[in-house]
């Protein structure tokens, strides 16, 4: 038997990983976070399965569930919105199963983040604008931030910040980081990447709070930083023809020769 915890993507059922799907589909216990996963993913569940919403229960009760299908060899599959490496509280899950010797393994999916930057068309690092991205938050009721992670501390690096579950300050978002980028530096917010009701607005840190309109809702993230919106930058290495890399090698005296391991 084991926990296999899923990365079920931003929110488009089809945002999910062949491997992911799969494992949904073997499994006769599904247990997923129904608040933010769409419930079309459950189509992938076995005929007869045991599927649990675990919105409303508490951590105590999922614990529950997942030892009942422990003790019954049931394999289970558990669902968590985005990519479970941030902000998914699989680590309290995983820290319990360690302690009950209940063997699990985790799949990636596709985070919010890169959902919002493809909704938006954009590289979120470009040469000789930035080469960093950050993922934060600001506090909240469920998670305090550590007393060094502050907006005003990330935005004087000149990252790009993907600022998660803050939408609902946002007037608090943009006078801390205005003074650290410029009035005129580009924003976006989306609100619920690659569901049916996406909605994206583009502004400045100046402008960003009336393009909104008021709107803050829930499920949003706020993304900031001059690669938003700009032309001006260097071209990549990469694919420059004069650059010597080990699959095209260029010059008399490559750093690679051709045919080399």
């Amino acid at each position: 038997m084991t926990v296999h915890f899923i990365g079920a993507g931003p929110g488009a059922a089809d945002l999910i990983t062949l491997r992911g799907r799969d494992l949904i589909a073997a499994c006769p216990v599904c247990l997923y976070a129904g608040s933010l996963v769409p419930e079309a993913l459950l189509e992938h569940c076995p005929p007869g399965a045991r599927i649990v919403n675990t919105a409303p229960l508490s951590l105590d009760e999922i614990m529950a569930e997942i030892e009942a299908a422990h003790v019954a060899g049931h394999d289970v599959a558990r669902l968590h919105s985005g990519d479970l490496s941030v902000w998914s509280a699989m680590g309290e899950q995983l820290r319990r199963l360690r302690a009950m010797a209940i063997p699990y393994d985790v799949t990636p999916g596709v985070p919010s983040f890169a959902a919002a930057a493809a909704a938006l068309g954009a590289e979120l690092t470009l040469p000789g604008i930035a080469q960093s991205l950050v993922l934060t938050r600001t506090s909240g009721r469920a998670s305090a931030m550590p007393e060094g992670e502050t907006l005003a501390n990330f935005a004087a690096t000149g990252a790009t910040l993907a600022i998660h579950l803050s939408v609902h300050v946002l007037e608090r978002v943009v006078a801390e980081l205005t003074p650290h980028y410029s009035p005129d530096c580009p924003v976006a917010v989306v609100w619920r990447a690659t569901w049916p009701d996406q909605r994206v607005v583009k502004a400045t840190l100046a402008t960003l709070i009336e393009a909104t309109g008021g709107e803050r809702g829930r499920t949003a993230l706020i993304l900031v930083g001059p690669t938003l919106r700009t032309e001006d930058f260097d071209e990549s290495c990469l694919y420059a023809g004069d650059y010597d890399r080990r699959f095209r090698p260029v010059g008399t005296d490559p750093r690679f020769p051709e045919g080399s391991e």
